[in-house]
């Protein structure tokens, strides 16, 4: 594996884990900040939490494959 070739699996699963790690962060922040404002509406805002986590979550493991192409490559 040459240098160049870990630096790139790197940044793939490093910058990924980080995009996905705040997007669940802020998403989590925001829901439960809904949530105090409006209790009511939480059946409406725990399937769009669920939904927001699914797709940030897709990033993390989109990240992982392109390290592993990049690594086995």
């Amino acid at each position: 594996m040459g240098i160049y070739q870990a630096i790139g699996v790197a940044l793939a699963i490093g910058l990924g884990g980080i995009g996905a790690g705040l997007a669940m962060g802020m998403a989590n922040g925001k829901a439960y900040e809904a949530l105090g404002r409006n209790p009511e509406a939480a059946p409406a805002i725990r399937m769009n939490f669920l939904l927001g986590l699914v797709f940030a979550e897709t990033i993390a493991v989109y990240a992982l494959l392109v390290a592993f192409l990049l690594l086995f490559r």
